[in-house]
């Protein structure tokens, strides 16, 4: 590989890393920057955001949670909160949004997913997350039929939500997160996954890689069942720009799986 490419990823990875991991620290930890009220909303909320999608309405919280409905929250990449809609990456091509939510709908789920804002802080929309999953159980749906699926840093966040919500039987799919340097990052400040996660990436991904070291450091901690799928495809980081059947339906199986 040419050396500028090199240190162009090598850029662009460090970007990342520190967009994922600048605020996630232990939750205790008095370090924690607090968001300002705007990113922290109550559950339910609608964000309001002039660059939202017109489309995105039918993926709003329910105002009024079905016990016999299953839920899946759709947490997108950081590149939609950096360009808003479209999306579109010079390498990677368009981020298919809506046509990703689309697809996940048409398995039967109520797919609930919103473009957040700017700079987000991870760790903080990851707690309004985990607080919309408790309503949802306190409306008594089941916690095997509420699953997060996040794609990069919507990952991230992912993460975290199962690390808060500590239960068991909650279903989460973690895709093209797992670098190294995040694994170290998490393993440090101590945050294990709980519930049922699947990982997924594609073996040429620059920015991710196995979730292994974080399953086996979960152990004994409320992880329940994991699995990690390595995609062979070669576009790396670019599967999570279109709704793929190499991980939207290893996504729907792994729910489905009892």
């Amino acid at each position: 590989m040419a050396p500028y490419k090199i240190i162009t990823l090598l850029i662009l990875f460090s970007s990342f890393l520190a967009s994922c991991t600048s605020a996630l620290i232990e939750p205790e930890s008095p370090e924690i920057v607090e968001p300002t009220p705007s990113q922290t909303p109550s559950p339910g909320a609608k964000v309001s955001q002039p660059t939202q999608a017109k489309g995105l309405a039918d993926y709003e919280f329910p105002d009024r949670p079905d016990p016999d409905q299953r839920y899946l929250f759709y947490l997108h990449g950081k590149i939609i909160e950096d360009q808003g809609l479209p999306a579109i990456s010079p390498d990677f091509g368009e981020y298919e949004y809506e046509a990703i939510l689309e697809a996940l709908s048409s398995s039967g789920y109520f797919v609930i997913s919103e473009q957040r804002l700017k700079d987000t802080n991870a760790v903080a929309y990851a707690r309004k997350i985990s607080e919309q999953i408790s309503v949802l159980l306190e409306a008594g749906v089941p916690p095997e039929n509420i699953t997060v699926v996040g794609a990069s840093k919507g990952a991230a966040i992912a993460i975290y939500v199962s690390h808060f919500q500590e239960n068991e039987e909650l279903n989460y799919a973690i895709l093209a997160i797992c670098h190294p340097d995040y694994i170290d990052i998490l393993l440090r400040d101590k945050i294990s996954l709980k519930g049922n996660v699947l990982s997924i990436f594609d073996s040429v991904d620059e920015f991710a890689g196995s979730c292994q070291e974080l399953f086996s450091f979960s152990e004994g901690k409320g992880i329940e069942r994991y699995e990690e799928i390595v995609l062979d495809i070669g576009t790396g980081h670019g599967i999570l720009y279109q709704p793929m059947e190499e991980w939207i339906l290893p996504v729907i199986q792994w729910v489905d799986t009892k």
